[in-house]
């Protein structure tokens, strides 16, 4: 029986996938719970349409992440820490304490999409990448300066 996904599914297909499955499959599973519907032509174009929109509305939503990403770029951003001796922090700067600077400045970033390779344990400026889209990524130029 052929359906159309309405919902992402793990290892069988994402939204407005047309797949084959069995029909005790779409009957029981699939159709009742919301997750695909019959592929009948009046649905297939119904799908096609809401594709046409998802992807107008993914252009629009990743210009704006552009800007975004072009604004964090050409800004630096400072954390001040404590340090001891050669420079050394107490503790590390962590990607809370970066979502709050940035937020600070009025750029709103999940702290889950910053991305630091190693632990920043040291005074100085440091090049931290921030993922804002699957195909977007911004790189921030942090500063770790002394209390």
């Amino acid at each position: 029986m052929k359906v159309i996904l309405i919902k992402d599914i793990e290892n069988l297909g994402v939204v407005g996938d047309v797949i084959n499955v069995s029909d005790g499959y779409a009957r029981n599973f699939l159709i009742p719970r919301g997750y695909a519907k019959n592929a009948t032509p009046s649905n297939l174009k119904t799908v096609e349409e809401e594709k046409r929109k998802a992807l107008r509305l993914k252009e629009k939503e990743k210009e704006g992440i552009l800007l975004l990403a072009e604004k964090i770029s050409n800004s630096s951003f400072t954390i001040p820490m404590r340090a001891g001796e050669e420079d050394k922090l107490f503790g590390a700067v962590t990607t809370e304490m970066i979502a709050k600077a940035c937020e600070a400045e009025g750029i709103k970033v999940d702290k889950h999409n910053i991305q630091i390779d190693e632990p920043i344990k040291k005074l100085g400026v440091y090049q931290v990448k921030i993922k804002l889209h699957p195909e977007v990524n911004a790189t921030l130029k942090l500063w770790v300066v002394k209390e």
